[in-house]
Parts: C-alpha cells; sequence; structure tokens
C-alpha cells in the first residue's frame, strides 16, 4: 500500500503525512495538505507535502471560505478542478484570488468522516485546472478513509522531516484533540478583548488578513506577546498603545 510505502522511506510508524504523499504520487495532483478543523474550537494545519499546499491550508482557515472550509461544513467532497471560472470566483472571490495567486490551478477537498465524527480535511491541489476520474476520486476518497483512521489514532511524539527537506516542526501529542499556538493566541484574546473564543478567533484571523500574514504567524507574535489586541483597534505592538 502506497501509504505503507511511504512511512517506511521516513523510517517510522504510519502517520498522517503519509497519507497526503501518497495520494500525490498517485494522483493528478502536485500537493496535498491536511487540516484538523472542528465546529467548537479554532482549526489548524496539521501538514502539507510543499509550501504552496501549505499556504492553501492555511489561506482557507484564515479567510474563513474555500474548498476545505465548505466540505468541512457540508461533510461531503468539494471539487474544483478550475479556480478561475466565474462560478469558484463567485463563490469565494477571496480564496479564488489568493490560491491562484499563489500557484493553484485546481483543488479538492475531502472530509475526513467516520459516522458522526469529522476530524478534518484532506486538500489536494493542482498547478494547473483539472479533472479528478471515477478511478482518481475514489483514490482520493482512499486516502481521506486512511487519513481519518491515524488521525484518529495517531500518538505522534517527535517532529519530522517530509521527503524532499520540508520541516514539520511542531509537535502534538493527540491529533484528534489538537490544540496548537492558534488555541493559544485566542485564549489570550479572549482576556485582552473580553469577548468569547469564537469572536477572539474571527479578530485574529481578521488580523492575519488584513495584514497579509499567515495565522500561525500572528499567534505566534501574540503568545510571545509581541503583539497586544485592544477592545477599541486592531492591534499593536507589545507596550505601545496604539
Amino acid at each position: 500500500m502506497l501509504v505503507a510505502e511511504q512511512a517506511a522511506l521516513r523510517g517510522a510508524r504510519v502517520g498522517v503525512v503519509d497519507a497526503c504523499t501518497a495520494a500525490v504520487a498517485a494522483l493528478p495532483v502536485c500537493g496535498a495538505g491536511l487540516s484538523a478543523m472542528s465546529r467548537t474550537a479554532a482549526s489548524h494545519p496539521l501538514c502539507s507535502t510543499d509550501d504552496i499546499s501549505q499556504q492553501l491550508e492555511e489561506l482557507q482557515l484564515t479567510l474563513g471560505e474555500g474548498p476545505c472550509v465548505d466540505a468541512f461544513a457540508v461533510g461531503a467532497a468539494v471539487l474544483t478542478p478550475d479556480l478561475r471560472t466565474s462560478e469558484v470566483q463567485g463563490r469565494w472571490p477571496l480564496f479564488a484570488q489568493a490560491a491562484t495567486h499563489v500557484g493553484a490551478g485546481a483543488v479538492f477537498a475531502l472530509p475526513l468522516q467516520i459516522g458522526a465524527i469529522s476530524p478534518g480535511v484532506l486538500g489536494l491541489y493542482s498547478s494547473v485546472p483539472v479533472e479528478l476520474d471515477t478511478e482518481d476520486l475514489a483514490d482520493a476518497m482512499a486516502f481521506a478513509d486512511t487519513a481519518t483512521l491515524v488521525l484518529l489514532d495517531a500518538r505522534i511524539e517527535e517532529s519530522y522531516r517530509l521527503p524532499g527537506g520540508h520541516p514539520q516542526p511542531r509537535r502534538w501529542e493527540d491529533l484528534g484533540g489538537f490544540r496548537a499556538e492558534i488555541d493559544q493566541a485566542a485564549g489570550m484574546l479572549t482576556v485582552q478583548l473580553g469577548v468569547g473564543i469564537e469572536e477572539a478567533f474571527v479578530r485574529l484571523r481578521a488580523h492575519a488578513y488584513a495584514h497579509g500574514r499567515r495565522l500561525a504567524d500572528v499567534a505566534a507574535d501574540v503568545v510571545a506577546r509581541r503583539l497586544r489586541f485592544l477592545p477599541d483597534t486592531d492591534a499593536c505592538p507589545s507596550g505601545e498603545d496604539g
């Protein structure tokens, strides 16, 4: 099985990253990424096979729109073979433009789901418009199913590096209830702004979009106290009033 082969290449047990790299090897796509998603907590990118897939995962979580966001919401695959169409541009105006700008021509999103449990979404992209035929779609769904099982059972104890030298610096121990720096930052904003966790995440996300920054980078600044949000303004460097 391709997923097991990818794990063997890393010299480690099967992880969600192996489902992503196996999907890229088997399908007419250029990259893959996986994000943990939840209806009750902030979502987080977990892994990606290259820089573009990483940016696509972060863009959707930052903008709050895109194939992966919709796939999670409806619990079904969302296939976008051409990001340049007027229909796609109208459906996700911010994401479609940004995704095209970073080098994506097509995006396919498959929810990770077992019964009522849905821990995230597998996203695939191609640099050019492309269709997935029936066999491709069946394979993509199989990779998503494998990723779901691995994600719910995984206990990752150390960081690792993807084939090709792409680093995965974060550690997490329970991917099913994954908590990261973004959660910590959102929690800090609830205190700074006097708002609930959902509103805090919205403010964090809005700041990242308005300043053209990655959500994870803004969260890191908040956690390190380099950036502080004020109730009546956007945010300012720590120690300044505006």
